[in-house]
């Protein structure tokens, strides 16, 4: 087996508040909450739609979200491979509505993540 490499991660707590981020869940867990603001990009599309992120990301680290931060680690260090600055939301959006940061969906209900 080889070793995990290393992904930037921060605590969902500790994401600054103007962070741009990337929720990489797929449509469903997207639409039943997800934290405000987010662009949504299924993981499967990152590798064709990355470049949006690169000009989002100019100035700045992109904070990938999952569920609980595995497939939001895969993706980083994808997005590094690239050149695209990005960190690792640690519990992804578990940690984060744990943490009471704002989240949002799409369902007319509150937000939840399943």
């Amino acid at each position: 087996m080889y070793p995990a490499p290393h992904v930037p991660e921060v605590p969902a707590a500790q994401v600054p508040s103007d962070a741009v981020l990337l929720d990489v869940r797929e449509d469903d867990e997207w639409a039943l909450g997800h934290a405000e603001g987010a662009l949504h990009v299924a993981l499967g599309d990152v590798p064709v739609r990355y470049l949006e992120l690169g000009d989002l990301s100019a100035e700045r680290p992109v904070y990938v979200l999952c569920r609980s931060g595995s497939r939001s680690a895969r993706a980083v260090e994808w997005l590094a491979e690239h050149d695209v600055p990005a960190v690792n939301v640690g519990g992804g959006t578990i940690a984060w509505a744990r943490a009471g940061r704002p989240m949002t969906s799409t369902t007319g209900r509150p937000p939840t993540v399943a």
